[in-house]
């Protein structure tokens, strides 16, 4: 993950050039739906940018008016009522480019989330293992808050501040040739100076957003982990951990602030220096009578605007830089291939399984681990509506054989077929909607019971939820709450205890009646009293399908079909209950017999 960072750090501080420019374009291909309020847009910006250059203009003209100096024939009245309508005229038309780019900024970047959502949730599992939460989800804030604000604001404010920049050279250059010469010779050398500070302290100030990042990876991780942060007594420790992360922030943006104090010193006394270098030029040539009293007002005013353009423009040009990148890592994601693709209607109803499964000289390694064979050669059948057991101690393959019947993975080689047919050569949503799985960890969400229940099938009915309920043996519980159904499960499903939090699961998988069912150590982690319902419940779940149990209490799994003992990704055994516990020197019966002792 240190390398995900520091990949995204470099990433930013590249240079704009041409590629990444183009490539971070395509990011617009959301706005073009909305093309016409975005051009109305940038036409009111242009407009609205000539008419400040006119209104500033006036000034000028009106102390030449003053001092019987115009040089366009206008009287006081007249200029004053020629204000007033240019500042109206630019007050709607700033308005309405407002406007406007608000509904182009909300509308494309709202379509942008809903596909960058849409992909992370369509992405295969080996990619998303690989990233932490927390920076998939910045993707989708932070990054696109990035991009929005360019889109709404930075872009028209960068545009408008060069049609500010050159008008207001145009302005001095036909209206004020001698003091543009000046002018020209002076500011070059103080942009170039100011745009070398810029550059360190943007450099700082993106090491600071960093150091920020892994500040709030530290609060991600130990509220994620809480209770196990408190089992540990560990508060203090994570505190301190916390706490050196915001030392090195806080060293970053005070150093950051040393050179932003330079900066605003550079500015004070050379930027204003040679400000008021053209100025005392310009007054100089007012009292020769080379130029009048007003256009000494117009040449400071617009050597003002000038100015604030310049610093303006490096300002866009680094949150332009810097969206860049936001872009960039909003297009790595949506580039990445799709394990599934969400059809535009709703799919039809999967064929249903008969359930007869098949592994052939399967053998799997996990991309992290290449080095660690887990599977090593596994076969074996499973007939339709069969119950084997998976058995074994911890690592030896059991979790990844129901892994790569989901699909979460790949194989290396050999064969998974179900039906007789490779697993891979299935649609993946109507493969897996024949699949359901009763975790160890049941992870519900963080809404009601009936939205958890429902999950397994959207759209049904409550006397389909209530029955699946029933058959769970759930509804019991949940009907002597208050709100039934209606009860908020809390985040995480906290505010069940674990065998209630069990049964809902099961309620899910019953209520998505599936060919193939996969229970992982569903009942390892209940008390003897919920052990007893849930199991009881399960038994029931099995009835008609074909079911695959990973289980470390072997009492569990006395009536299956068939038991395979797994110890370093090969099978070792397999058999009835019966049958392994005849064996002396078996590793069934030496499981069952370690069991027996750790139960006295």
């Amino acid at each position: 993950m240190a390398k995900n960072r520091n990949d995204q750090a470099e990433g930013e501080q590249r240079k704009l050039n041409g590629d990444r420019l183009r490539r971070s374009l395509k990011v617009f291909q959301y706005v073009l739906p909305y093309r016409w309020p975005f051009i109305w847009g940038m036409f009111f910006l242009v407009i609205g940018s000539l008419l400040f250059l006119a209104i500033m203009k006036l000034p000028g003209e009106i102390l030449n008016i003053i001092s019987g100096e115009s040089k366009y024939g206008l009287s006081t009245n007249m200029a004053f009522f020629v204000v007033i309508a240019l500042l109206a005229v630019q007050s709607v038309f700033s308005y309405l480019r407002v406007q406007l780019f608000a509904v182009v900024s909300e509308k494309s970047m709202s379509a942008l989330r809903r596909d960058l959502y849409q992909k992370l949730v369509t992405l295969d599992i080996p990619y998303l293992e690989e990233r932490r939460v927390g920076e998939l989800t910045s993707r989708i804030t932070n990054d696109v808050t990035q991009v929005q604000g360019v889109v709404s604001l930075t872009l028209a404010e960068f545009i408008r501040q060069i049609i500010v920049f050159l008008g207001g050279v145009f302005i001095i250059v036909f209206t004020m040739p001698k003091l543009a010469l000046i002018m020209l010779a002076t500011v070059p050398i103080v942009v170039v100076s100011a745009m070398f500070f810029g550059r360190y302290i943007r450099k700082l100030m993106r090491a600071r957003q960093d150091q920020l990042a892994a500040t709030n990876v530290v609060v991600e991780e130990t509220m994620q982990s809480i209770q196990t942060v408190k089992a540990y007594t560990n508060e203090a420790f994570e505190v301190l951990r916390y706490g050196k992360s915001l030392t090195e922030m806080v060293r970053i943006s005070l150093k950051a602030a040393q050179m932003r104090g330079l900066f605003a010193a550079f500015i004070i006394f050379v930027m204003f220096g040679a400000l008021f270098f053209i100025i005392w030029q310009a007054a100089r040539m007012v009292e020769q009578g080379v130029m009048l009293k007003g256009d000494l007002l117009d040449f400071a005013v617009f050597t003002g605007i000038i100015g604030t353009a310049i610093a303006s423009l490096g300002n866009f040009y680094t949150e332009i830089v810097s969206a860049v990148g936001a872009t960039e890592r909003i297009l790595d994601i949506l580039d990445q291939p799709s394990e599934i693709e969400i059809p535009a209607v709703a799919a039809p109803s999967a064929r249903r399984f008969k359930g007869e499964i098949s592994y052939q000289d399967v053998r799997f390694t996990y991309p992290s681990r290449k080095d660690m064979p887990v599977l090593k050669g596994i076969s074996f059948d499973i007939a339709a509506g069969q119950k084997i057991a998976l058995v074994g101690v911890s690592g030896g393959g059991k979790s990844t054989i129901v892994q790569l019947l989901l699909q979460f993975y790949t194989t290396d080689s050999g064969k998974i077929l179900v039906d007789g047919q490779s697993i891979y050569d299935y649609d993946l949503t109507l493969y897996r909607q024949n699949i359901a799985i009763v975790p160890q960890e049941v992870m519900l969400f963080g809404g009601t019971i009936r939205e958890n229940i429902a999950y397994g099938r959207p759209g049904a009915t409550d006397e389909e939820i209530i029955e699946a309920a029933r058959q769970a043996n759930a509804w019991d519980f949940i009907s002597s709450f208050p709100e039934g159904l209606d009860t908020i499960v809390g985040e995480r499903g906290v505010k069940l205890s674990g065998g209630q939090r069990q049964r809902v699961a099961i309620a899910r998988a019953i209520l998505k009646d599936p060919s193939i069912l996969l229970l992982d150590e569903a009942t390892s982690s209940l008390d003897a009293e919920s052990e007893k319902v849930v199991q009881e419940a399960l038994n029931k779940l099995m009835v008609g399908r074909t079911s695959i149990i990973i289980a470390h209490r072997l009492a569990t799994i006395r009536d299956v079909d068939c038991i395979y003992v797994l110890e370093n990704g090969v099978i070792i055994e397999k058999g009835t209950h019966d049958e392994l516990s005849a064996i002396e020197d078996g590793a069934y019966n030496s499981l069952a017999k370690l069991q027996f002792e750790m139960s006295k």
